[in-house]
């Protein structure tokens, strides 16, 4: 009997002791798989988030026609370059400053500023720090905020436009960051292009099997989602229905975050970048007519 009740217990030690090494490489290797993660998360955001460009489209930087070339300082005292176009008809009907994506610099934006002008508008397009000629390097989204506002401030502050008349208007990444700005500073209008809801939701798209918690742990948030309830101005939402490097599911969660009044343009046929190709003209003048409808006359 003694010898049965210790070979007894020194079974169910041997299995404890087996089910205690099973839980500790569980939590080893979910340890493992988290940081491998967590890593491949970080890598994710300093590959795609900024993808800035020094260089010129066409190898040489010149100034558009009906455009002026100017700098400006931001918070931390780095010049920013960019183009202001000069609306053909005067006086202009508004201001419209234009953040581009992550790509690129100024030099890929002189439609934005050429289709806008010609339509009444004054257009500023810019560059953020390390991109084109603007100075610095990518700071992260702060460094994006921060240069969005230096921008809206040259137009408000230097050149003496109203807030109420200017319009901010990003594109994909920009859209973050002149949300950024409308949730905080007075404007007439803002125009979402291809836009994403949050760096969370691109973790989800491009890397669907980390764990949700995971994926909330971006360096950098661009909630875009979040600071909509606080913007105070019309707000415009177009996205391509064949979007595929930002879901058109990401810009309906932006239109379903904004406040009224706000129109949502689904354009179905277009990508991420060929809006205005797929629509034409019409695209265009669809903006220009949001734009006029939603700024503040002047008095």
């Amino acid at each position: 009997m003694f010898f049965t009740d210790s070979y007894r217990a020194m079974r169910r030690g041997e299995r404890a002791l087996a089910v205690r090494y099973f839980v500790i490489s569980v939590l080893i290797i979910a340890f493992i798989g988290l940081s491998v993660g967590f890593f491949m998360l970080r890598r994710f955001e300093a590959s795609v988030i900024f993808h800035p460009e020094r260089a010129a489209l066409e190898g040489m930087w010149r100034v558009p026609p009906g455009a002026e070339e100017v700098w400006f300082r931001n918070a931390e005292g780095l010049r920013l370059y960019g183009w202001l176009f000069h609306a053909k008809t005067q006086p202009a009907a508004g201001a419209v400053l234009y953040a581009h994506g992550n790509g690129g610099n100024v030099s890929y934006c002189g439609w934005v500023g050429e289709g806008l002008s010609a339509r009444g508008f004054d257009v500023l397009v810019f560059d953020y720090r390390g991109y084109g000629r603007s100075e610095g390097e990518p700071a992260g989204e702060a460094g994006l905020y921060a240069d969005a506002e230096a921008a809206y401030d040259f137009l408000t502050k230097e050149r003496g436009v109203p807030a109420g008349r200017v319009a901010l208007y990003g594109q994909s990444l920009g859209t973050a960051a002149v949300a950024d700005v409308a949730a905080r500073r007075e404007c007439g209008a803002l125009v979402l292009e291809s836009g994403l809801s949050s760096a969370a939701d691109m973790a989800a798209v491009i890397m669907p099997w980390l764990p949700r918690f995971v994926r909330g742990l971006t360096k950098n948030k661009l909630d875009t989602v979040s600071k909509l309830p606080r913007v105070r101005c019309p707000v415009l939402v177009v996205h391509g229905g064949r979007d595929t490097v930002i879901p058109a599911a990401q810009g309906r969660k932006l239109f379903e975050a904004a406040p009224e009044p706000k129109r949502l343009t689904m354009v179905e046929r277009a990508g991420h970048n060929d809006l205005s190709i797929v629509g034409g003209e019409k695209y265009i003048d669809s903006l220009a007519d949001f734009v006029r409808a939603s700024i503040r006359p002047e008095r």
